[in-house]
Formats: C-alpha cells, sequence, structure tokens
C-alpha cells in the first residue's frame, strides 16, 4: 500500500490587513491567552509590524516581551542563546514574525520549552515527545512556507551544514497571512525567498513522495509564483502580486509537508552551512542542473508544468522537449531576478567539492525522496556546473 497523509497548521488566516485582526483571533489558540512572548527581527520593527501587534496586545491586557535576536540564519548556539534568555519565563503564546529563520526557531523554541531534551537530540523526524506552547506564526517573506509546515531548519557550524528537525508538534495553531506586510521586501529577497517557494512545489511535484494531495498544491503554488514572482520583483509595492506569492509559499509549504523536497535541497544545505550562500540561492543555482540530472527520470511529470508556469508548448513536441523548455524557463527566470550562478563569489573551489558532495551525501531524508539515486561523481559534476568556468 502507498499510504500517504497530510497535516498543517489548525488555523490560517489570510488577506490583506489580516494581521489587525490579530487580537480578535486569540480565541482559536484554545486556550486563554494573557501573557505573550514575541520572536523577531530588528528590520520587522523598524518596518512598524511589530509596534503594531505589541500595541493590539497590550490593550488586550496581555503582557508581552520581545526578543530580536535571532540571526538571519539561525545556529545552534543563537537559539540556545535566545532560549536562555527566555526559557525560564511562562507563555501562553509565542509568537514569530519575520522570515523563515524567524519562524523556524519560533517553532523550535516552542517544543524546548516542554520537553526536557537539548536541541542536538531534536535533529531528524519524530524526536519531540510533547507538544510545545501554542504558537502563532506570521510570515513576512514569500520563500519558506514555514508558518504551515511541521518542519525547522538548523545551521550547524561543527558539521558546516544545515539539519532539519520535523515533528507535528511543531505545527502552528495560528497563522496569518498578510501580504502587506511583505511590500517592503528587497528586491534580492523577493527573488531568492520567492525561488525558494517555487522550488519546493517544483521539488514536491517530481518527489519519490509525491501525491495527489502535494500535486493540488505544488501545481497550484507554481501558477501563482510563475505568474506573479517577475511583477514582485520589480514593483515591490504591487499588492496583488505580494499576495500571490505570498499563497504560492504557502501552498509550497503545503505540498512538501506531504511529499517533500529531494535533491536541490539537499545539496544546498552544505552551500548555506559552509560557505553561508543563502538558502534561496543555493536551491536557486542547483535547482536547473539537479533538474537536468533528473530529467531522464522526471520528464513525464516535469513536462506537466509547463502550463502552469505559463509555457506556450507547440504542438507535437514530446515530453522531454516540453521539460527542457521547463528548465529553460527556470533559467531565463533566474537571470531575470539577477540570482547570482557562481560559487567561486562565495569562495568555493575546485578542490572543496569532493568534501561539499559526501556532506550533501549526508542528507539522505531528502535524497531518498530524489527520482534518481546520485552517487557522489554526480554530487560534484552538479557543483562543478557552478564554478564560473
Amino acid at each position: 500500500m502507498n499510504l500517504y497523509q497530510f497535516q498543517t497548521a489548525d488555523h490560517i488566516i489570510a488577506g490583506q490587513n489580516s494581521i489587525e485582526s490579530l487580537s480578535e483571533h486569540l480565541h482559536l489558540i484554545g486556550t486563554k491567552v494573557e501573557s505573550v512572548l514575541v520572536l523577531t527581527q530588528p528590520p520587522i520593527k523598524a518596518l512598524g509590524f511589530l509596534d503594531k501587534i505589541v500595541t493590539q496586545l497590550v490593550n488586550k491586557g496581555i503582557t508581552v516581551d520581545v526578543n530580536m535576536d535571532i540571526l538571519p540564519e539561525p545556529t545552534v548556539d543563537n537559539i540556545k542563546d535566545v532560549f536562555g534568555q527566555v526559557g525560564n519565563k511562562e507563555y501562553d503564546a509565542i509568537i514569530g514574525i519575520g522570515g523563515g529563520s524567524v519562524l523556524d526557531t519560533t517553532k523550535i523554541i516552542a517544543v524546548l520549552k516542554t520537553n526536557d531534551s537539548p536541541i542536538e537530540e531534536l535533529f531528524g523526524t519524530n524526536l519531540i515527545k510533547k507538544p510545545g506552547v501554542p504558537t502563532i506564526l506570521i510570515p513576512t517573506t514569500s520563500g519558506t512556507g514555514a508558518e504551515v509546515t511541521p518542519n525547522a531548519i538548523v545551521t550547524v557550524p561543527e558539521q558546516e551544514l544545515k539539519i532539519g528537525i520535523v515533528s507535528k508538534y511543531m505545527l502552528p495553531r495560528l497563522v496569518f497571512i498578510d501580504p502587506i506586510l511583505t511590500l517592503g521586501l528587497p528586491k534580492p529577497i523577493t527573488a531568492s525567498t520567492g525561488m525558494d517557494a517555487f522550488i519546493h512545489s517544483l521539488e514536491s511535484f517530481i518527489s519519490n513522495k509525491a501525491n495527489p494531495i502535494s500535486d493540488m498544491f505544488a501545481l497550484e503554488s507554481i501558477r501563482l509564483i510563475s505568474s506573479s514572482i517577475v511583477q514582485a520583483y520589480e514593483n515591490g509595492s504591487d499588492v496583488k502580486a505580494r499576495e500571490k506569492m505570498l499563497l504560492g509559499s504557502m501552498y509550497g509549504g503545503m505540498a512538501l509537508t506531504s511529499a517533500g523536497t529531494a535533491a536541490v535541497h539537499a545539496l544546498a544545505y552544505p552551500l548555506g552551512g559552509k560557505y553561508k550562500v543563502a538558502h534561496g540561492v543555493a536551491n536557486s543555482m542547483l535547482l536547473p542542473h539537479v533538474m537536468k540530472f533528473n530529467m531522464d527520470a522526471i520528464a513525464d511529470r516535469l513536462s506537466l508544468v509547463a502550463k502552469p508556469m505559463g509555457i506556450q508548448v507547440e504542438e507535437g513536441l514530446t515530453p522531454i522537449q516540453i521539460a527542457e523548455k521547463v528548465v529553460e524557463r527556470i533559467v531565463e527566470l533566474t537571470n531575470i531576478l539577477e540570482i547570482p550562478q557562481d560559487l567561486t563569489e562565495y569562495g568555493v573551489k575546485e578542490e572543496d567539492l569532493e568534501e561539499l558532495a559526501k556532506s550533501a551525501l549526508e542528507v539522505k531524508r531528502l535524497l531518498n525522496n530524489n527520482p534518481k539515486e546520485l552517487k557522489l561523481e554526480d554530487v560534484k559534476a552538479i557543483y562543478s556546473k557552478l564554478l564560473g568556468r
């Protein structure tokens, strides 16, 4: 029997200015809320969103603590440091407002407060024993889809790798999808996070665990992002394009929750862990090369992505010819979005590829989802295509 499953956040409130109704929806958490911890980063405060949220809560008579010490790519030590600051206090809910780094850290802090295990013992799948403090997640980027997934990613500098924690206990009680919060995103972040969301959906669609539920979310995500990412990049104040991107990102998170990502993400992790390549940039660099490697195994599936991507296909083309057009369009998009394509800019050298490849092959959780097996030489060959030669 080929069983598949789907799980996501308990409640999702979406629409322009939906964040203004946060205090009205606190009852959906299922417990009385008198004390709240808000986790975020300084840029969010600078944009004014944090003050709006805190004011709502205070006006409801709720005690609010704010911590803004989460790093852009949180490490184990960074999360331990934040937990050290807040771990001894009792909260009825924890709110995370920010990009994937903030949302992932919020989920981890919530379960650390109720489980007597160090973070290192949580690496892997289904190793968390008890539910965490209820969380409210509010994304400000259209990228990770972390607001609707049971996943969190942590940088482990000692291993020069990013490692995942996966547990149903990290799913949030309440999510707000408000495109107004994404209007201030700079162009490079719009590009890299947007492509990351696209890749979540594309990899979920070609994953070994793809299923009817994940396919539905993946294809709609691909359609929404393909039709809006350039407009959002070129005109960041276009709220309709931002709304499509945010919904596309959320649907991508839902797709990967059911089907999982694959080799693109596996190869991206050591680039982020060792060379600090931003996650979305690493994924975007790798995507066309991994798809070409997979082509003989995925052509039939990949060809189905052409229509939601808006690609015009002449009659009589074979699935592999259509799939090649999909890869061509992906390359075109990364060029329009000015995403770097040369790893030498990050200090990667030919002699580094062996260790990079070995690290990538350790990410078996994701490689097992890939339609083709990758060996050491395959991974090195993919990385080598990004050395600017």
